[in-house]
């Protein structure tokens, strides 16, 4: 196959699925990682996705819905400095719940050392937090979802119904002033939307890839949320629209801007 071809199906299977993996596409197409990892970054060079380690990624699409194993490695700078925000606004004795998103798992690990309750849908937070007798660790029933490594459904949100914390930490996939706060997987935004009412204080983690875009579910609007914990710097327009809504904003710092 001519290498040109090769980019072509490249780019259509990118636009269908938003995400691939190096692997992957090595063994579909015949031809080394390395050559697929040259492409990508030809793909990146050109502005139509951002690479990860071992895939890469569209923006574009409300159906954008990114791999697991894609999305836990992008943007893991900006993941490590919200988590660090987060862990500032925990303290010994809360309760909180942390969602299956891939910024909660930096949040497990910067809270590790602290003496609270945990609750969650994710089987990769309960993995990073089982060995800490200091953390009460509660998950939630219901199906589990391999792609997302969660458990989602209605046992998931009617074991829900059994707890209320203080805070809770929830990722979405986009931020937009007029269609709100939105994701790309049904499952998972029914379990953000029921924290919406178990929790004394909400919080939407998300980086800055994610704002000025809108996804294919509405989660809820901005008068529903505490806080947004992000590493953009939010323009005035921005800034002012949060504090219209009563939504506290904590920026953490970072280098790419």
């Amino acid at each position: 196959m001519l290498a040109v071809t090769r980019k072509s199906k490249i780019k259509e299977i990118l636009q269908e699925k938003k995400s691939v993996v190096v692997s992957e596409l090595a063994e579909m197409f015949s031809v080394t990682e390395e050559t697929i990892r040259r492409d990508l970054k030809t793909f990146e060079d050109e502005g139509f996705l951002t690479r990860t380690y071992g895939g890469a990624f569209i923006q574009d699409g409300v159906q954008n819905e990114v791999e697991l194993s894609v999305r836990e490695t992008a943007y893991t700078d900006s993941k490590q400095l919200i988590a660090e925000k987060c862990a500032e606004l925990v303290h010994n004795g809360d309760s909180i719940f942390l969602d299956a998103s891939t910024t909660a798992i930096f949040i497990a690990k910067a809270i590790c050392d602290m003496r609270i309750t945990v609750v969650t849908n994710s089987l990769k937070v309960i993995s990073s937090l089982a060995d800490y007798s200091n953390i009460h660790l509660i998950t939630i029933g219901g199906l589990f979802a391999p792609n997302n490594m969660s458990f989602i459904g209605r046992g998931a949100l009617q074991s829900l119904e059994s707890y209320y914390v203080d805070k809770t930490f929830m990722s979405c996939r986009s931020l937009s002033q007029t269609y709100g706060i939105t994701d790309s997987n049904e499952s998972m935004s029914e379990i953000r939307r029921k924290l919406l009412t178990r929790s004394n204080r909400v919080y939407v983690v998300a980086d800055y890839s994610k704002f000025d875009k809108t996804s294919f579910l509405n989660i809820c609007d901005f008068s529903d949320i505490h806080g947004i914990i992000t590493d953009k710097h939010l323009d005035s327009n921005w800034i002012d629209f949060l504090n219209e809504h009563g939504v506290t904003y904590y920026e953490c710092h970072n280098n790419h801007e």
